[in-house]
């Protein structure tokens, strides 16, 4: 099932360590098939706040999403972003193409009767 890292970056720099994760982050995905959605760029706030830029990376599940996140080459240039940009990176299981909220309610319904 395909998975997604986010980033919700808080803050922003455009110091070298950054520029530098960002020229190399690329080759870092490539052998995981990780591939970029949400690259900053604009968001539309329609509810709440949302201060900073959105980063969504997709990969073709959880475990090699987590093998990226974990690989050597990623964590040498990861410090280039977390010594310059705040912010919260999760990875997130998606879900099958059938995928019905609404048989997702019955289902929890059933379970809590």
């Amino acid at each position: 099932m395909t998975a997604y890292g986010l980033a919700h970056l808080r803050t922003a720099s455009t110091h070298a360590d950054v520029l530098e994760y960002l020229r190399r982050i690329d080759a870092t995905l490539a052998p995981f098939g990780g591939r970029f959605l949400v690259h900053g760029g604009d968001v539309e706030v329609l509810e709440g706040t949302w201060p900073g830029h959105l980063v969504i990376i997709e990969f073709p599940d959880l475990p090699t999403a987590r093998a990226w996140y974990d690989s050597s080459d990623y964590q040498e240039i990861k410090p280039f972003r977390t010594r310059h940009i705040a912010g919260d990176v999760i990875l997130a299981d998606g879900v099958e193409p059938d995928h019905s909220s609404a048989e997702l309610a019955a289902s929890l319904a059933r379970q809590s009767a």
